[in-house]
């Protein structure tokens, strides 16, 4: 079936990570791209580094030569050719806001502009642009890597012509097998405004009950149906800076979130930040590899690392006594020991922080679902989680708890 959208060839612009790894997945559906950077050097840099990458960016290593390095200065006026141009730079605005000046009267008339920023309100990225390029302008968020997460975030601006959105979609979904959500015009959008809130909730909770990494990642992995990497090893692998910018963007953004505090970087992780322990890419973080098949494990109070002392809990005993995901977590959070109680502790605060920002962050519960699904790899969306468990059962306990209920949900129960 043809796209309802006639995309032939596309620009790349920043050939970052991001960028080099988003021209790579586009010639994995065998479409040529032009990438730029600010000079030939860096584009080629940036383009050899995403071959090397593993797991491999390419279906075919063969298809990076679909990929032409171009820079600004020489090259733009080969934008023409373009039917999508995909902007991939470092988050400032003021740097996004310049190329777009720049690009502008190079474009194709009827060629579509997105944004990958992963935080930045198209509000601003709109502000200075002109009307005719802001109708075909709008934000496509996709998730790394790109080649094997499923998840783009779509956000339009009320100047994006809507007519664009579903032959976009359709052409993300059929020729790069992308899943589409749809998220508002909100800090962080919807998978890292709720992804980090339970990573942010995780860390506090597990420092209250005095639980060790990786305790925490025993508890918090494919357990209850969360990637293996589960919540401090996820953190190595994004990077401990990452981890912080997406969390600042939230406490500096959302003024009126209620749970604005639970974004604030705790005093031990800025430290391990300005000592550059940020994980992988600095080979300690959370975890610090000290030789082949040896890792140690961080001390949150101290910041000293030690060998890694796993403890057996009778909930999680419980819980692997079901093999269904549904019956684990239900069995997990009602067990009484300090699993159970962490656990449900972590689980209940990311649902109804998921059912407050419903109507802010997304129009309904489907793509919060899909969000955290799609991009970051959850085998259960919070509202499908929230079903496992049992929602009279467990609003009936958040209540006795003194957890304050959305009123949605209170209405939804009371029509039962």
């Amino acid at each position: 079936m043809p796209n309802p959208i006639q995309i032939n060839k596309v620009a790349v612009l920043g050939t970052g990570v991001m960028g080099a790894q988003i021209a790579a997945h586009l010639t994995n559906a065998k479409i040529p791209v032009l990438a730029f950077d600010i000079s030939q050097e860096i584009t080629e840099k940036g383009i050899n580094a995403s071959t090397k990458l593993k797991p491999s960016a390419y279906y075919n290593s063969k298809s990076v030569e679909l990929i032409t390095p171009l820079n600004y200065n020489d090259h733009l006026d080969q934008l023409a050719e373009c039917d999508w141009i995909i902007e991939v730079i470092a988050e400032r605005l003021d740097l996004k806001q310049d190329l777009y000046k720049k690009i502008q009267p190079h474009l194709k008339k009827d060629a579509v502009i997105t944004s990958n920023t992963s935080g930045i309100s198209i509000a601003e990225l709109i502000e200075d642009m002109e009307d005719e390029m802001a109708r075909r302008f709008f934000i496509t968020h996709f998730f790394n890597p790109p080649r094997y997460m499923k998840l783009v975030e779509i956000i339009q601006s009320d100047k994006t012509n809507t007519d664009l959105i579903s032959p976009m979609a359709v052409f993300l979904e059929e020729a790069l097998g992308k899943g589409v959500v749809y998220a508002k015009d909100t800090p962080n959008f919807i998978a890292n405004r709720i992804g980090v809130y339970g990573m942010m909730v995780t860390l506090e909770e597990a420092r209250k009950k005095k639980l060790s990494i990786e305790d925490v990642d025993g508890l918090t992995g494919s357990l209850i149906g969360r990637p293996k990497s589960a919540t401090f090893r996820t953190a190595d692998v994004v990077g401990l800076d990452t981890m912080c910018f997406v969390a600042n963007t939230a406490y500096e953004k959302c003024t009126n979130d209620p749970e604005r505090d639970t974004f604030k970087i705790p005093d031990y992780l800025q430290k391990m930040v300005e000592n550059e322990w940020l994980g992988q890419k600095s080979k300690q973080g959370f975890y610090k590899k000290i030789e082949k098949g040896v890792i140690h494990s961080i001390d949150l109070d101290t910041l000293e690392y030690s060998p890694q002392n796993k403890k057996r809990y009778p909930g999680v005993r419980l819980a692997k006594e079901h093999v269904q995901l549904k019956d684990r977590i239900k069995a997990l959070v009602n067990s009484d020991d300090s699993s159970g109680q962490f656990v449900w502790e972590v689980t209940a605060k990311a649902l109804l922080y998921s059912a407050n920002r419903l109507g802010e962050i997304a129009d309904d519960i489907v793509n919060i679902d899909r969000a955290m699904r799609w991009g970051f790899g959850w085998d259960l969306g919070p509202f499908e989680a929230w079903d496992a468990i049992g929602v009279v059962e467990s609003v009936e306990r958040m209540k006795k708890e003194n957890k304050s209920i959305p009123n949605w949900i209170n209405d939804m129960l009371a029509e039962g």
